[in-house]
């Protein structure tokens, strides 16, 4: 646990963990004790159609969890990866099943559902908008940029979804299979919560950013947007606007910058980067 710029409460999770229990390289004993020393306060292990219940490993806070990836290799064809995290007892799935009823069957057991990395699995946003029932969706994926994959960034997606009335929240994470240095530790969310105890429903609440280190925080006041984060190099207010001369601030050491809203946004996004190529992506804002 952290306190932030703003003196509140942040847990670092990480979403989206691999083991030996499906076709991660490490066992769960020893990904709890990497993600542990790394200083994360919890971590859910979804390995691939093995539902892992709550707990605790080598000290670290463990959350349930399972990676139902339908479809192969041909994303011409049908590939969709959905996260379940949190559920209190293991969903009805099978691999035959929709990708509704998936969706259903996590919230149906108390958990969330999280579309995994869709640039990697090229997903087309139709496939999205015709679901219900997702929490998150993720912004940027570690082991998509990993060995032979090249496309761990969905930004594109995220906002083509929002256009369309679609607002999700965004994580960051990393998908750890190799543990090579490549894709542990890298992407998480940063949960603002009173105690560990409280952070899952503050994960279902959306009370968290994504990030890569940088803090990011936003805020309304009146027709503008206020962004206080972290020393970063560039500030970055993406919204359906395709331009806008107060959108992007660049610098060194910029810790605040602000948007005005236009009379056509219908929704803000706000992407940091820090000196050392690390990104934080806040929520989308509805306006």
């Amino acid at each position: 646990m952290i306190i932030d710029k703003l003196g509140n409460k942040r847990f670092k999770i990480g979403l989206h963990i691999h083991t030996t229990l499906s076709d991660g390289r490490v066992t769960p004993e020893e990904s709890a004790r990497i993600y542990k020393e790394a200083g994360f306060d919890a971590i859910a292990i979804t390995d691939h159609w093995q539902y892992g219940g709550e707990g605790e490993i080598s000290g670290l806070k463990i959350f349930s969890g399972c990676e139902y990836n339908m479809g192969a290799s041909d994303t011409s064809v049908d590939v969709m990866h959905i996260v379940g995290v949190g559920m209190k007892y293991a969903p009805d799935i099978k691999k035959e099943d929709e990708r509704q009823h998936v969706i259903n069957e996590i919230n149906k057991a108390g958990g969330i559902a999280i579309l995994a990395h869709p640039a990697w699995s090229l997903n087309h946003p139709d496939e999205a908008l015709c679901l219900k029932g997702f929490s998150a969706v993720e912004i940027y994926n570690s082991v998509s940029d990993a060995n032979q994959s090249s496309r761990p960034y969905s930004g594109y997606f995220v906002d083509l979804i929002a256009n369309k009335g679609m607002f999700l929240n965004i994580a960051a994470t990393d998908d750890v299979h190799y543990y090579n240095g490549s894709d542990e530790t890298k992407s998480y969310i940063m949960v603002k919560a009173d105690s560990l105890d409280d952070v899952f429903e503050a994960i279902k609440n959306g009370d968290y950013y994504a990030t890569q280190g940088p803090e990011v925080h936003v805020r309304r006041e009146g027709d503008k947007l206020i962004c206080d984060c972290s020393e970063c190099v560039k500030i970055d207010f993406l919204s359906n606007a395709a331009w806008g001369p107060d959108r992007i601030t660049r610098g060194k050491g910029l810790t605040h910058a602000q948007y005005q809203i236009k009379p056509f946004d219908k929704w803000v996004r706000v992407e940091v980067l820090d000196e050392n190529g690390n990104y934080a992506w806040s929520n989308i804002i509805k306006i």
